[in-house]
Order: structure tokens, then sequence, then C-alpha cells
């Protein structure tokens, strides 16, 4: 038998919640989990509650950074070539930019 898994106050977590989402939405969803260096468990819990989501720099989080930030190179080639921008990508730019922002704001690195 595992062992339980408790929440930071040592509460048994016994519930499951679950929904459905689109393709789409999951790809953003898993961009922001792997930007925020939490497990998908802990960002939704933290978001639902509307609770702050701290960026921890780690070397998980800056490979996601450095993926994402070479996504979006790539779109914006694409973009020169006089195509249109695609809405879930200035999302993407738009969390990657906060969680600089509050990198930087926390250790002052950039």
């Amino acid at each position: 038998m595992s062992a339980k898994n408790l929440d930071q106050r040592g509460r048994f977590r016994s519930k499951i919640v679950a929904f459905r989402v689109s393709p789409e939405e999951d790809e953003l969803i898993e961009k922001a989990v792997h930007l925020s260096g939490l497990t998908k468990q802990d960002f939704i819990i933290k978001r639902l509650q509307n609770k702050e989501v701290v960026v921890q720099g780690n070397p998980k989080v800056f490979k996601a950074l450095k993926d994402e930030l070479r996504e979006v190179l790539d779109e914006l080639k694409r973009i020169s070539t006089g195509n249109t921008v695609d809405p879930d990508m200035v999302e993407t730019i738009q969390l990657i930019t906060m969680t600089l922002d509050g990198m930087k704001r926390d250790d002052e690195w950039l």
C-alpha cells in the first residue's frame, strides 16, 4: 500500500476532482505547470484557490523556459513572413513574461 498523500497542513487528500479540457487547453495547462516548477496537482489547487503561484528557479524551470522560448522564436520567425499570430502563442508569451518577471523580483538575476 502506498503512503498517504498529505497536504502542507497534514490533511489527507482522499477526494478526486476531474474535468475535461480540449487538447489546446491541455497544452496551455501543461506549459503553465512546467513553467511553474510545481506538480500539476499543486498548480491547479493553487490556481483554483486564487493563490499566487510562486516560481522557484531550478534546472527544471530553466529548461522549460528555454524550450518555450525556442517555440516563441520559431513563431516570431513565422510571423515575420506576414502570417498572423496564434492566440495560444500570445498566452504562452504572457506566461513566460510573468514567470521571468517573478523570478527577477525574487532573485534579481536578470
